[in-house]
């Protein structure tokens, strides 16, 4: 019986290591897909949230039920298959494009736990098709350059500069600039919607309280957006294109979203702290 039993148990620590070589090896074609479009602020979200799955999954590998069917595991293997093949020969297939590390996750799954098993992972799942989400509103933004343009002149307006627009055009007396949808804000506000996932995912908080931080990032990626968008107005105006290319195309566009994430991870652990607080408070008061 005990004989068994390690036989059982060695037989079970390498399906567990060809699973981990397996997961490794995708992240790093994942990564390296990512890599290849060269956008370092895309790369070091994709890298996070592979991570956090992959943390999740190590945090719970002891319940995991690894028993699949056959049916399941061609399947799994023909999915990891596609990825191979997509990353060795660099294949583009349009909006599929947009789909490897949600095929992974489904591969993996399969290959480990079967089709009855793939709800032990619908977390991880959903983080990973997140991701594909993400990929679809970069690629495919929805245009609010007119809303961007607006607020950009209401803050030159308000700190009193002599503004006007004409549509997507901001306007001043010696220049004027035109909001493009690349300009827009939805990096930024895709950015921070993904911060958002992610914390919700990580930590327990209240319904409300997870309806309500998208409705945040969002207005706070925007808005954060809209001065970066006058900043470069009153650049052109003053006929600074050096500094104007900076905010525009170079590293200056990376800090506006690192002001932005900034701020939005102090209203996290504003929120976290809350409800911390909220907590020993009932507990005190029901002692």
């Amino acid at each position: 019986m005990k004989a068994m039993q390690n036989k059982l148990s060695i037989s079970l620590k390498s399906v567990e290591l060809w699973l981990l070589g397996i997961a490794g090896s995708l992240i790093g074609i994942n990564l390296t897909l990512v890599a290849r479009k060269d956008d370092p602020t895309n790369f070091y979200i994709n890298a996070l949230f592979l991570l956090v799955v992959y943390l999740s999954l190590k945090d719970k590998k002891h319940k995991l039920n690894l028993n699949s069917d056959f049916f399941s595991s061609l399947m799994g293997v023909f999915f990891i298959i596609v990825i191979f093949i997509i990353s060795l020969l660099q294949i583009n297939i349009g909006i599929l494009s947009l789909l490897p590390p949600l095929i992974s996750g489904i591969g993996l799954a399969l290959l480990a736990s079967g089709y009855r098993g793939l709800k032990q992972y619908y977390q991880e799942l959903w983080l990973l098709s997140f991701l594909t989400i993400r990929y679809f509103l970069l690629n495919f933004p929805i245009d609010i350059s007119i809303l961007t343009a607006k607020l950009s002149t209401a803050i030159l307006w308000y700190t009193g500069f002599k503004v006007s627009r004409s549509g997507i055009v901001v306007n001043l007396p010696t220049g004027s600039i035109e909001v493009y949808s690349g300009c827009s804000g939805v990096d930024i506000i895709v950015d921070l919607l993904s911060l958002v996932v992610l914390f919700i995912f990580m930590f327990d908080i209240k319904l409300k309280q997870k309806i309500m931080l998208p409705i945040i990032s969002t207005t706070l990626g925007f808005i954060v957006n809209g001065f970066r968008v006058a900043l470069m107005a009153i650049l052109v105006a003053q006929g600074d294109q050096q500094a104007f290319k900076y905010w525009h195309e170079g590293d200056g566009s990376l800090i506006f979203s690192m002001i932005a994430s900034f701020f939005l991870c102090c209203f996290c652990w504003f929120l976290l702290s809350r409800n911390e607080q909220e907590s020993k408070n009932n507990a005190t008061s029901l002692n």
